[in-house]
């Protein structure tokens, strides 16, 4: 049989994750072939919820129209505790969490992917493959027993937690094996009470009665050794864990699906290698709590598809393959923790349940449950949801970026960010802007607790996340003292320290003072904390920033013009110029940007401002005739701070309202 050679990319798996995948590569422009060893579509639904960033994927394809209305899915949980995951973000179109059976999104997804020019192959085993050097070989036994070779640039696994492609292709799959498991089944022809996570002595069990009439149940025996028989439990087998635990014998009734899942917490170390990708289970394991194991796949699918058909059309070079593996990677790296935490929560016996009393209590806290929501529903992804694959824009990666109100309103979502000087004026105006795209922010300030206090209560009135650190700069030990209550701040609240915007707004001024009459003791003090501190503060940042990381440096607009009686403040903002030029080059290996921002005459809440006379002349020497409003340098920075800044480093961005123009007061 000759090769099959008029292909772009083989992917393997007709799951949800592999369909999605398939519909947008062939959307992009390239040629896709789909190899699927089933000969028929399943009829199991193993996952059937769906997350509101999922949704927001689901719905840029067109996928939710055909769906048609489904059913709200109901609060939600974090290990077996109630969690309302509309709490991720009250104004989201696709708040909270949805049902979808898995049988019929993949009905859908499939439909969309061969109308789109995709090639369903069912009754196909892969049974071999080889990463050449120039292409990919992918061999496949069909239902008639003959083995069929495909010839293409790349392949795809998308076949499951067992993949061949991870397998055949050398992958390394690290992690931890299961310690506990959970027997589930389908069942017709049995009357039993709705349950939901309920603890008893003996272990835990739930069940929902399905439209149809028949009821899943899910069990677990507290102690008992998981099964690592690779098939379905016996029937008996649940009969006797569901008696065991709820007294209730269901052995009459008729399994219409059994299954196994467990807390097995495996990730490959790389989700490319050569010309083989992976994607969904392929690339981890992990224990499906909640819906996380097929949002997580299908959110990989959709950030893989649009790199890889912009790899396929040539509007991208093979680095965008790379880049899947560093946005994916610790995204999955992240949500395997949340769900070992969850897996120890809801099936750990006696021994646990004054953790699950400790984590109910903090679960009664707002911002507990906001972090927690945002993270099982895909919100908190950051910069990473929204990455474009490459400097050159493709319609392939374009079609597929989400145009709801979060894509502007939430494009920070899920990073961390320090404004320094944040209680007032410019700096609360820049802490409100990062707050509302998404942003936890630590506002800092040197003296106003009241001032500090003022500025998150306004963060969090607006839904939005902030905590306050005191710390006085341009004294011994500021940066110090510091970054110890950003640290702790951080990891109390999201778990680790990072840290993905800093900007240094933080600044002493002096009135106009002659250069004849500049003292030692005022320049010291001005290049301490205008200078001194802003490059020690991005020094000890340094290794809390991650890839694609921001720092964005308030410097300005007297550093491009003369005004002899700001010589000493002017050179400090001189001199954080240089720090941003020399730290963006520094940097950029790492993908963080650095970049200067240089305000003019701005309304920063102090007395002058309230003088209409003063105003007027201030204003004259703008080219727009008005003085600078403390929230329009706030946009600048929030921009800055997001994706779309991504391709902007080293820069003085000029924030004077065009008094550089020289066209001001003469």
């Amino acid at each position: 049989m000759s090769p099959v050679t008029d292909v772009d990319v083989i992917v393997v798996g007709a799951g949800p994750v592999g369909l999605l995948l398939a519909g947008d590569l062939a959307e992009g422009g390239a040629k896709v072939v789909v190899l699927e060893r089933l000969t028929e579509p399943t009829t199991e639904s193993r996952a059937s919820t769906l997350h509101a960033r999922t949704m927001e994927l689901l719905a840029d394809r067109g996928v939710l129209t055909r769906l048609g209305p489904l059913p709200d899915g109901g609060p939600g949980h974090f290990g077996g505790v109630r969690l309302d995951l509309a709490q991720a973000d009250p104004t989201h179109p696709y708040a909270g969490q949805w049902k979808c059976p898995q049988a019929r999104l993949e009905a859908v997804l499939g439909e969309r992917a061969v109308e789109l020019g995709a090639r369903l192959l069912r009754g196909h085993e892969v049974v071999d493959v080889a990463d050449l050097e120039d292409r990919v070989v992918v061999a496949a036994v069909t239902g008639d027993g003959d083995t069929q070779r495909f010839v293409a640039a790349y392949a795809v696994g998308c076949d499951g937690e067992r993949s061949t492609v991870r397998e055949l292709g050398g992958f390394t799959f690290v992690g931890e094996d299961a310690t506990k498991s959970m027997l589930r089944a389908d069942v017709a022809g049995i009357d039993i009470p709705d349950r939901r996570f309920e603890r008893r002595p003996n272990g835990l069990a739930t069940a929902h009665r399905w439209p149809d009439g028949s009821t899943r149940v899910m069990v677990h025996v507290f102690g008992a050794a998981p099964d690592h028989d690779d098939g379905p439990p016996e029937f008996a087998t649940v009969v006797e864990a569901w008696e065991r635990v709820c007294g209730e014998h269901i052995g009459h009734g008729t399994p219409l699906w059994l299954n196994t899942f467990d807390n097995t917490r495996r990730q490959v170390d790389r989700y490319r290698r050569g010309r083989l990708l992976l994607a969904g289970d392929a690339a981890h394991r992990q224990m499906p709590v909640g819906g996380q194991a097929l949002n997580l796949g299908l959110q990989d699918a959709a950030e893989l598809g649009a790199r890889l058909a912009a790899r396929i059309t040539g509007t991208a070079g093979e680095d965008v393959l790379d880049d899947y593996h560093r946005e994916r990677h610790p995204i999955g790296a992240r949500t395997l923790t949340n769900i070992k935490s969850q897996a120890l929560l809801l099936l750990g016996g006696p021994e646990i349940e004054d953790l699950r009393a400790v984590f109910a209590e903090l679960m009664t806290l707002a911002p507990v449950r906001r972090h927690l929501a945002r993270m099982i529903s895909g919100l908190d992804l950051g910069r990473a949801d929204h990455a474009p694959v490459t400097a050159q824009d493709s319609s392939a990666v374009v079609a597929h970026r989400p145009t709801d109100r979060r894509s502007i309103m939430g494009k920070l979502s899920g990073s961390t960010a320090l404004v320094t000087g944040s209680s007032r004026g410019i700096g609360r105006a820049i802490a409100l802007g990062l707050a509302e795209a998404g942003a936890l922010v630590v506002v800092h300030y040197a003296t106003n607790d009241d001032a500090a206090r003022e500025t998150v209560e306004l963060i969090e009135k607006d839904g939005g996340a902030a905590f306050a650190v005191r710390a006085e700069l341009g004294v011994p030990g500021d940066v110090h003292e510091l970054f110890l209550g950003v640290e702790q701040g951080l990891k109390e609240r999201t778990g680790e320290t990072r840290l993905d915007i800093v900007v240094n707004n933080a600044g002493a001024t002096t009135p106009g003072i002659t250069p004849e009459n500049v003292t030692p003791e005022e320049f010291d003090r001005l290049f301490a904390v205008n200078a001194k501190a802003p490059f020690f503060i991005v020094q000890r940042a340094l290794p809390l920033l991650p890839e694609g990381g921001r720092i964005i440096n308030i410097s300005s607009g007297l550093t491009r013009i003369a005004v002899p009686d700001q010589v000493a403040y002017s050179m400090t903002k001189g001199a954080i110029d240089q720090i941003t030029l020399h730290f963006a080059r520094y940097l950029a290996p790492r993908g963080i940007t650095v970049n200067s921002v240089g305000p003019g005459i701005t309304n920063n809440g102090s007395a002058i401002f309230d003088n209409p006379e003063a105003v007027e002349q201030m204003a004259k020497f703008s080219a727009f005739r008005r003085v600078g409003e403390a929230d329009e340098i706030a946009a600048v920075v929030t921009f800055l701070a997001g994706p779309d800044a991504r391709w902007i480093t080293g820069t003085f961005i000029d924030a004077t309202g065009g008094t550089l123009l020289g066209q001001g007061a003469v």
